[in-house]
């Protein structure tokens, strides 16, 4: 039985428990067991966090790592499936590369779980998948596969095919192409249940209508890149008009709307943030967004959209966003229990509770407010995948 005990920490649990000064995390068998002052774990390795806080392992909600390599070009990038606009039967998870190195990158910064995926060329690009950060294959370090629907809307997709004079060329076409796949698949689906299982009333097999049936059910949803205002009211038309779960990922313009988002229940996923605007639909990014949303009663996380950013630059985006208004409490959240809720893998990952993973990120001081600050430790299932020599 291999245990492992942090001591000496400021533990943030982003839980019920709230911060625990001088705390303990005790992880066995990869998960963990009991968070505290005194615990009594005689046979477990320690590990001394030296006065540093002890945050559960970070969460980037939205990014492209290892679907885009790092720096070899066309060869590793997968992102875009570009010969046709409407491919939700392509699977991120036969695209990504587990061993490129930028998940070392990412360990070394306390960041333990990514969303990753297709890129948003495509109006409907293929599906997400959610994964540990270490690991060889992907089999050892998914999570959930398919996590979630990508779907493009505004400038890409008219950049990606519009340019060409390929479909769709304009907004409208975007969302007509997606509404088109959208209730072929929910036909579809009407099939299968009229057929109730007889091989001779089924339908036709369509890979494309399979992928999108689960979407439409409710089952899977759709992560929506979505800037502007008129982009995200589209996307919330769309959503409400088949009752599909949604996520608002980007959100660029979202804080000018925010009364209208929190009354559509959906979370939104910022960022990347801190860049230059390279395209007319990122022109009135804010760092105060994060804190308007959050008050109107969106829930919020942060994302780094590699390879716009490092994953390690995920406390630094954070503390942009705090230092413009967001509640710190609220800011760990986005990189943390809000990230894993929005995901849907609150029973397992974003805060340090008895039951689950064993991902830890340990760093010498605050990581949101001192950019001196960085990571010393990293434990991954209860291993320690990442730590300083004293």
């Amino acid at each position: 039985m291999e245990e492992l005990l942090i001591q000496n920490g400021k533990i943030l649990t982003m839980g019920p428990q709230g911060t625990i000064e001088n705390g303990q995390v005790w992880i066995r068998d990869g998960k963990i067991a009991a968070v505290g002052i005194n615990l009594d774990a005689p046979n477990a390795c320690v590990l001394d966090a030296q006065g540093g806080y002890v945050l559960p392992g970070l969460i980037d909600a939205h990014c492209h790592i290892g679907i885009y390599e790092t720096a070899i070009g066309f060869p590793g990038d997968d992102g875009n499936e570009t010969s046709d606009p409407v491919t939700p039967q392509i699977r991120g998870i036969d695209g990504i590369y587990p061993l490129d190195p930028e998940y070392g990158v990412a360990v070394r910064g306390g960041v333990t779980t990514v969303a990753t995926g297709p890129g948003s060329s495509n109006p409907i690009a293929g599906t997400f998948v959610a994964m540990k950060t270490w690991g060889k294959t992907m089999e050892e370090m998914v999570l959930s596969s398919p996590l979630a629907m990508k779907m493009a809307f505004g400038e890409n997709p008219k950049n990606s095919f519009g340019r060409g004079g390929r479909m769709p060329v304009t907004r409208m076409a975007t969302s007509s192409l997606i509404r088109d796949a959208l209730y072929r698949a929910k036909e579809y689906a009407a099939k299968k249940d009229r057929a109730q299982g007889d091989p001779a009333k089924l339908p036709a097999y369509d890979q494309k209508l399979e992928a999108l049936e689960p979407v439409v059910r409710g089952q899977l949803p759709v992560k929506a890149h979505c800037h502007r205002a008129d982009d995200i009211m589209t996307v919330l038309r769309i959503a409400r008009e088949l009752d599909l779960k949604v996520t608002l990922d980007h959100c660029t313009e979202g804080y000018l709307i925010a009364d209208e988002i929190a009354a559509s229940g959906c979370p939104a996923i910022l960022g990347p943030l801190g860049g230059f605007p390279q395209k007319p639909e990122v022109a009135l990014q804010s760092l105060e967004a994060a804190g308007i949303l959050t008050r109107a009663g969106v829930k919020v996380a942060i994302m780094t959209d590699l390879p716009a950013n490092h994953l390690w630059y995920l406390p630094i985006a954070v503390g942009m966003c705090v230092g413009a208004g967001l509640p710190e409490e609220e800011g760990f959240r986005t990189i943390t229990r809000n990230a894993a809720e929005i995901l849907g893998l609150q029973d397992r990952i974003g805060s340090l509770e008895p039951g689950k993973d064993g991902d830890v990120a340990i760093f010498n001081g605050n990581p949101i407010r001192d950019l001196w600050c960085h990571c010393t430790a990293t434990v991954v299932d209860g291993v320690v995948r990442h730590q300083e020599k004293p």
